[in-house]
């Protein structure tokens, strides 16, 4: 449902130079499944969401969503995808419902259609107690909650999330967590990117580890994990390593 191959973003900074923000990364996501995409800040793992989300043009590589290419068919990628974002607000002056109502008429959905789903996102994540009060007036766990439905407003098969748990609480993060157990059970393909990983430890079918722009490790819960007793231990091990290889490779390009 989401294949990512080769991808490739680089960067020209203000003093001339390259900045390899995404360098060889391939991963892939299938129906009913939720993959956890793990990395220190700058290891590239917002970059790559925003290019399956359409909003940055990869340098090189293939990013498909449900089989439509993110640079050929933009606009197929996006009627199959919903990106939820810690940083992407919701306007305060609207409402859940205006929210939805919007976009889904941006999606092209008729107007009978479009009521009948926002009635079921307002029951499936638990809006009904606030669907009318105006975004500025909710919590942030509630906001949350909006950005999910107005990325589900259309319907979509495949969910990226980029640290979606960032400005929540403890009990918010929980709920939210769950709302995505039982998407993934509806059979959606979920790329979930995330610092937390005591959170998603228990939840991801798999993980995906990047580090320097470069995938350092990938497998199920019991791969990554391998000797190690927790996620994290697993992921600073693979970070070293990529650190270590970069070392070497670095020195052997030297002249």
């Amino acid at each position: 449902m989401i294949d990512v191959i080769d991808l490739v973003k680089h960067y020209r900074a203000s003093d001339g130079s390259v900045v390899r923000a995404v360098d060889g990364v391939s991963l892939a996501v299938a129906a009913g499944e939720m993959v956890g995409l793990l990395g220190a800040n700058g290891a590239g793992k917002t970059t790559t969401l925003r290019v399956l989300a359409t909003l940055l043009k990869p340098t090189s590589g293939t990013a498909r969503v449900a089989g439509c290419d993110v640079q050929a068919d933009p606009l197929g990628a996006r009627r199959h995808l919903g990106f939820v974002s810690a940083t992407t607000g919701v306007p305060d002056r609207l409402s859940a419902r205006e929210i939805m109502r919007s976009y889904g008429r941006l999606h092209g959905m008729e107007e009978r259609p479009l009521v009948r789903r926002i009635d079921e996102l307002v029951r499936a994540l638990g809006l009904a107690a606030f669907a009318d009060r105006p975004a500025g007036r909710l919590s942030s766990g509630q906001r949350q909650r909006v950005s999910l439905a107005r990325a589900l407003v259309h319907d979509p098969p495949a969910l990226v999330l980029d640290e979606p748990t960032n400005a929540l609480d403890v009990v918010g993060a929980r709920d939210l967590l769950h709302l995505l157990d039982g998407l993934r059970g509806d059979g959606r393909a979920i790329l979930l990117s995330t610092h937390r990983l005591h959170e998603i430890e228990r939840r991801c079918d798999r993980f995906v580890i990047i580090h320097g722009g470069r995938v350092v490790a990938q497998g199920t819960p019991a791969e990554v994990l391998g000797p190690h007793g927790s996620l994290e231990e697993a992921f600073f091990a693979a970070i070293g390593s990529g650190e270590r290889g970069a070392c070497a490779g670095a020195g052997e390009a030297s002249p």
